[in-house]
């Protein structure tokens, strides 16, 4: 097997650079999908792509496909590729990184003059975070057929803006079909986001799948009152009833231990005044697992806690799943072309399950798919002080090139 390198140094500058768009001062960014800053990194990363001779296209969704050619074209291509837009406060390497790695596969096959049989794409997916409109990996979902166009273009954010408005506002409401196409084999390289490599010293994970998501979104209505003068007894309170259920979650992901994943990320209180009993609270519930059965058991205990909870303390409960993304084998022949990549690259790796959701677990509806992680500094992402080495960041882009250039030749 080959084992082709990439320019590491351009491959970080570039990933140096992008991060510039939309910095924040603990070092990350935040990159919102479909905001202006969102729109001055795509048109960043679309002008790298025709620089490097790509063929630039965008789909309905707003999804971005820059194709180098093959020897033979009519081939479906080898594609890779990620995100641009990040969490309020995210780092400089999630998502990004993977489509600036697909640039630079593309990049380093021009330095070396290599023709692949089968065309070459690098992809960036739109509103992979779901950070601004609900669900994630909207995109790439409408493009693996989990959802159709309506619904994904309908998606509206906080302020009820859809992202079909926010894609024609911003330019890139694209005229190509979303989905359809035939795909080779499709890879995703990634910052691991959790602490098994760097533990165990390891600098490629091999994904051989991902764990199950399911999304809830909890109201919890009571009644306002006042702080001073309504005894405890006559009380219905929202928050205490909410707070209880939260521990409930919390309680039911630590009695699930090692696999089992639950957070309640977002939290709203109403009338939010300090001496009023609050009458309605809502939050979200995220449940994960990479046991179909499991996780599905985990929902239902959920709900049946809430609405215990609800019951006793005399409170109306609207529980409701708002998005659910059952657990992803990836394709054998893409695992074993990055577990020879690494082997012929002389790489330290190992399996990994992904706890995270990523654009490949929807591609991989439609296509071969596979991942590459590197290590990320304590684990940590989703966090502005997310770190990664250039070396490893080189690393994986060589992993990268390799298990694709494989792929493209094999006819």
């Amino acid at each position: 097997m080959q084992n082709f390198k990439v320019n590491g140094d351009r491959l970080w500058k570039s990933l140096m650079d992008m991060a510039k768009i939309g910095a924040t001062e603990k070092g990350g960014v935040c990159r919102l999908a479909l905001t202006d800053v969102e729109k001055e990194a795509r048109d960043l990363f679309v002008k790298w792509c025709e620089e490097a001779g790509c063929t630039v296209s965008v789909d309905a969704m707003g999804n971005i496909f820059g194709r180098r050619p093959g020897k033979n074209n009519d081939l479906a291509p080898v594609m890779t590729g990620s995100h641009i837009d990040s969490q309020p406060t995210g780092g400089k390497f999630d998502g990004i990184y993977g489509v600036l790695s697909g640039l630079e596969v593309i990049r380093s096959l021009n330095d070396m003059g290599l023709e692949t049989e089968r065309p070459i794409e690098v992809s960036a997916w739109t509103n992979e975070e779901g950070s601004r409109f609900a669900p994630a990996m909207t995109a790439s979902g409408v493009f693996g057929g989990v959802f159709d166009l309506e619904y994904g273009l309908s998606r509206a954010d906080a302020d009820g803006k859809t992202i079909g408005e926010e894609l024609e506002r911003i330019g890139y409401a694209g005229d190509v079909a979303c989905g359809g196409r035939d795909i080779a084999a499709f890879f995703e390289v990634h910052i691991e986001q959790g602490p098994i490599l760097e533990a165990e010293e390891k600098t490629i994970g091999i994904v051989q799948g991902v764990q199950g998501m399911r999304w809830y979104d909890v109201e919890v209505t009571g009644m306002e009152s006042h702080a001073g003068t309504t005894p405890m007894d006559r009380r219905k309170d929202a928050i205490v009833g909410a707070a209880r259920m939260v521990d409930a979650l919390d309680n039911l992901g630590n009695d699930n231990r090692p696999d089992a994943r639950t957070t309640c990320g977002m939290f709203d209180i109403s009338p939010g005044s300090r001496n009023v009993i609050p009458g309605h609270v809502s939050f979200s519930a995220d449940i994960r697992h990479p046991d179909d059965d499991i996780l599905v058991g985990l929902g239902e205990q959920f709900g049946e806690a809430c609405r215990k909870i609800a019951a006793d303390m005399k409170l109306e409960l609207k529980f409701e799943e708002i998005w659910y993304s059952p657990p992803v084998n990836f394709a054998e022949n893409c695992i074993s072309a990055v577990e020879q990549a690494a082997a012929a690259l002389g790489m330290p790796s190992r399996p990994i399950i992904s706890g995270a959701g990523h654009d490949a677990v929807y591609i991989s509806r439609v296509a071969p798919a596979g991942m590459i992680f590197i290590p990320c500094e304590d684990g940590v992402s989703h966090n502005e002080i997310e770190a990664a080495s250039p070396e490893d960041v080189a690393a994986g882009c060589d992993v990268l090139l390799n298990a694709m250039v494989t792929c493209a030749n094999d006819v």
